[in-house]
């Protein structure tokens, strides 16, 4: 996807390494591969804006995928034939900036976005090298497109479920278009004049930046604190406030 002039300057201009830093986008559009995603569309100018920052970037269209329902980590336990959950978590474990991606229907999230936060949630009790909750450390975002009203409702739904989950959400970490409201054309559609709507560039390159600089002073930090948030401390009837952190 190119890159406005604008933002390719901004991109030129930054001085900062994000060279270790790793991105996951989840495409939660309903059209398996190769359909255009109009989402995809969007959720590219954020991936590109990245890649000039040398950031590793991966992009998956979750409907390309068997993921099963459900709420366990694997649920081939659970009678399900085939889970490729287990193998997509261990991408999202390697991540440092989790984006989801979803197109409008009845203004909400479609149910496969609302599938993959039920997955992502089925994994929020493990817990990280630190003892904390297995997303913690993590930043999130997402992007929403269609044609009818909601980017703000999806948003808010997705941002709170991933800051529930443990992530941290940066400003303003969310884009969308919706053009004008109705039936019409989508994002990437001819004549949509979504991929030159100034307003929706300026949300998508905030986003990405402020994404990129959360994780990266996170990431220098060593991650979130660990004092008063430890699951396996609280488990060990820890007092946070003792001198010897191991007092039982």
């Amino acid at each position: 996807m190119a890159l406005t002039s604008k933002q390719l300057e901004i991109c030129e201009a930054a001085t900062t390494d994000y060279s270790d830093l790793k991105a996951l986008f989840f495409n939660c559009t309903l059209k398996k591969s190769p359909r255009q995603s109009h989402t995809q569309g969007l959720m590219d100018i954020a991936i590109a804006i990245m890649k000039t920052q040398n950031v590793t970037v991966e992009n998956i269209r979750a409907v390309d995928h068997h993921v099963a329902f459900g709420v366990y980590g694997d649920m081939t336990e659970h009678g399900w034939d085939r889970d490729d959950w287990p193998k997509l978590y261990e991408k999202v474990k390697a991540a440092d900036i989790l984006v989801l991606g979803t197109s409008i229907w009845l203004g909400e999230k479609t149910s496969v976005c609302t599938q993959l936060i039920e997955r992502l949630y089925g994994m929020s009790g493990e817990l990280n090298y630190a003892g904390q909750y297995a997303y913690y450390g993590k930043v999130g975002g997402c992007v929403v497109t269609g044609n009818e009203d909601g980017i703000k409702h999806c948003s808010m739904s997705v941002l709170y479920a991933l800051q529930h989950l443990g992530c941290v959400i940066p400003p303003q970490a969310d884009c969308g278009w919706i053009g004008e409201a109705g039936p019409g054309p989508s994002y990437l559609d001819e004549g949509s004049g979504g991929p030159e709507n100034d307003f929706t560039q300026r949300n998508t390159t905030f986003m990405t930046w402020n994404l990129l600089h959360m994780a990266r002073m996170l990431k220098d930090a060593g991650g979130i604190p660990v004092h008063g948030n430890q699951r396996s401390k609280w488990d060990a009837g820890c007092r946070f406030d003792h001198p010897n952190p191991e007092h039982r």
